[in-house]
């Protein structure tokens, strides 16, 4: 009997949570600083070396690399703090580079799941998934890839959630009917 039970104990722990996917905003975000980076660089290698005084030299990399941190670095630093994982059990959104952000939703609550593109993300198949769970404000996954297929992919997880949700309501019922027969014998 107690092999039994440890079995069934067992049987209804729920399945171990696994990572689906790991997503961020689109990379094409990063064109414009990317393009800032090789016109800083270029701008510096011309005129370095041909400004008459020294001081102009050290004054010309310093703005160069006050340039970069600016327009660079600091845009790459902010996509790279972005990032949406979703599990078999919930989504989790880290936002935020000085202050950060971790929210977190569960698929077995339910949500509503859109998507939304203008014809820059319509041409790189990216898009907006905006999720409202009954919150003031949807919660978006921004400019994500292949955003068609991240809806279907939480419409999937959501599903899947409510069947395992239902079984284990069946089953702790079905336990509890169980008990309730054995004990009154």
């Amino acid at each position: 009997m107690t092999k039994t039970a440890g079995f069934v104990a067992a049987e209804a722990l729920p399945p171990a949570e696994s990572v689906v996917a790991g997503l961020r905003p689109h990379a094409r975000v990063l064109f414009w600083p990317t393009l800032a980076l090789l016109a800083i660089s270029a701008a510096t290698g011309y005129f370095y070396g041909s400004l008459p005084e020294p001081w102009q030299n050290i004054a010309l990399l310093a703005a160069a690399a006050a340039l970069v941190l600016l327009l660079w670095l600091l845009p790459l630093a902010s996509w790279l703090n972005n990032r949406y994982t979703i599990t078999t059990r919930r989504i989790i959104f880290r936002h935020g580079f000085f202050v950060r952000t971790r929210q977190e939703l569960l698929h077995s609550r339910g949500y509503d799941v859109t998507v939304r593109q203008n014809w820059l993300q319509s041409l790189a198949h990216s898009g907006d998934v905006l999720i409202n769970a009954g919150l003031e404000h949807p919660l978006v996954l921004k400019d994500v890839p292949n955003a068609a297929l991240v809806q279907q992919v939480l419409h999937d997880l959501m599903e899947s959630s409510h069947t395992l949700m239902g079984l284990r309501r069946q089953e702790q019922s079905a336990l509890a009917d169980e008990t309730a027969h054995w004990g009154s014998r």
